[in-house]
């Protein structure tokens, strides 16, 4: 009789993280394109986290296949799997910094951003000062009393959380 062998790990791991990170990096997008909302210098900091998330998820999920006809790459699944965790782990951390700057638990960043720009210095000031205000410190939109970053926070913690149990819990013909 024949018997699968378990799927390995890192593959709902990476769908999971690939899943979850994609998915909040189209509701920040979603808010500022067709929202209107303009992302802080923190903002900015969480996207690039879930970035490199998305990243890890997906060459995890690469290397799981290949680990399936090439046993010895097994262990760089596994690893890049545990990035993709530390990825959306290092964005929950933000985002609860974040919030916590929001909620004026402690304070943000104290110098300015704006775009990088190019040209002379008087076209350079003209741009920087034509461009928004958008402080971190603010709360642009919540729903229940939670920000984005609230929110961001809660579900990536809870993805991590998942992500973490599955990596960590025995295959299910283990006995």
């Amino acid at each position: 009789m024949h018997s699968e062998a378990p799927e390995p790990a890192p593959v709902p791991v990476a769908v999971l993280g690939l899943g979850g990170s994609a998915a909040l990096l189209a509701g920040a997008y979603g808010f500022e394109y067709f929202g209107g909302l303009v992302p802080c210098e923190m903002c900015w900091w969480q996207r690039w986290a879930l970035m490199a998330t998305v990243f890890f998820a997906a060459d995890a999920l690469l290397m799981a296949k290949l680990a399936s006809r090439q046993p010895k790459m097994a262990p760089v699944a596994t690893g890049t799997a545990w990035l993709a965790i530390a990825g959306l782990a290092s964005n929950a951390a933000i985002a609860l910094f974040h919030a916590g700057v929001e909620q004026k638990w402690w304070q943000g960043l104290t110098r300015c951003t704006a775009p990088l720009t190019a040209g002379d210095a008087a076209s350079m000031m003209a741009e920087i000062l034509a461009q928004p205000l958008v402080r971190c410190d603010a709360i642009p939109w919540q729903m229940l009393g939670v920000s984005m970053a609230g929110w961001n926070f809660l579900i990536s913690s809870l993805l991590v959380g998942a992500a973490t149990w599955l990596m960590r819990k025995p295959p299910t013909n283990a006995r």
